[in-house]
C-alpha cells in the first residue's frame, strides 16, 4: 500500500501522529494555493492558516477508494476554504439578505437551464422569485468575486502573467517616440560637459556632489552649469 494511503488509514483510525505527519508533508501545497490569493487585503500568513484548515478537512474526509492522490483531492478543498473566507470576511461586506437572494437566483437559474437547455432572462427570474430585477442585479453584483490585480491568469514554466499585465497601457507609443527624438535633438546641441552633467543628473539620478566627484570639479560648478544648461534647453524647446 502507498505510504500516504497507509498514513491516511492510520489517521482515520485516530492516529494523531499519522495525521500530523500528513499535514506537515502537505504544507507546501497549502502555500502554493494560498499564494494565488495574495493581494486581496490579507496577509499571506492569514491565507496560509485558512488553507491549513482546508487541508485538515481534506485529510478528515478523504477516502482511499476515491482513486485519486491526496494532493489532487486537497487543492480544491484548500482553495475553497480560502475563497469562502475571502467571500464571507472580505473587504466588501455583503449582507446576509443579498447572499440569500443571490443563492436563490443561482439555484433557480440552474433549474431552468437544466429544464429548457437555455439560460433564463433576469426578468423571468424576477417574476418567479417575486422580486424586482434591480434586487437581482444588486445581489449578483454584490456576491461577485473581487479580482486581485495580482491574480495569475496564465502560468507556464514558472512564468506568471497577472491580470495587471493585461491592462492596456495608458502610454501613447507614438508620443513616446516623438519625445525621445526631440530630447536627442536638444541634447545634441549641448557641449560634452553639459551633456554629461544632464545625463548624470536626470538619467542616472545622481546628486550634484556625486557628479562633481566624477568630473573632478566642485558641486557649485555643477550647479551653475546645470542651471545654465536647463535654461538653454528650455529656450531651444520653446524656440
Amino acid at each position: 500500500m502507498d505510504r500516504t494511503f497507509e498514513l491516511l488509514k492510520l489517521a482515520k483510525e485516530g492516529d494523531k501522529d499519522a495525521k500530523d505527519q500528513l499535514i506537515q508533508e502537505n504544507l507546501g501545497l497549502v502555500w502554493a494555493v494560498a499564494k494565488r490569493y495574495i493581494g486581496r487585503g490579507y496577509e499571506a500568513d492569514d491565507l496560509y492558516q485558512i488553507g491549513c484548515i482546508g487541508l485538515i478537512k481534506c485529510i478528515d474526509n478523504f477516502d482511499i477508494n476515491y482513486g485519486v492522490k491526496l494532493s489532487t483531492y486537497a487543492v480544491p478543498l484548500i482553495a475553497g476554504e480560502i475563497k469562502r473566507f475571502l467571500r464571507d470576511d472580505g473587504l466588501i461586506k455583503v449582507s446576509r439578505s443579498l447572499r440569500e437572494t443571490a443563492y436563490k437566483v443561482a439555484k433557480l437559474r440552474e433549474e431552468i437551464t437544466n429544464e429548457t437547455g437555455e439560460e433564463p432572462a433576469i426578468e423571468e427570474l424576477a417574476k418567479r422569485l417575486n422580486i424586482s430585477v434591480e434586487d437581482i442585479v444588486e445581489s449578483l453584483e454584490a456576491n461577485a468575486e473581487v479580482e486581485s490585480m495580482q491574480k495569475t491568469i496564465y502560468n507556464s514554466d514558472g512564468n506568471e502573467i497577472c491580470l495587471m499585465d493585461k491592462l492596456p497601457s495608458k502610454k501613447n507609443e507614438q508620443d513616446e517616440i516623438i519625445n525621445s527624438l526631440l530630447l536627442d535633438n536638444l541634447l545634441s546641441k549641448l557641449n560634452e560637459s553639459e551633456q554629461t552633467i544632464i545625463k548624470r543628473r536626470y538619467f542616472e539620478n545622481k546628486t550634484q556632489t556625486e557628479v562633481a566627484k566624477e568630473l573632478n570639479i566642485s558641486q557649485v560648478q555643477v550647479s551653475r552649469i546645470e542651471k545654465k544648461t536647463l535654461l538653454k534647453l528650455r529656450e531651444d524647446y520653446c524656440a
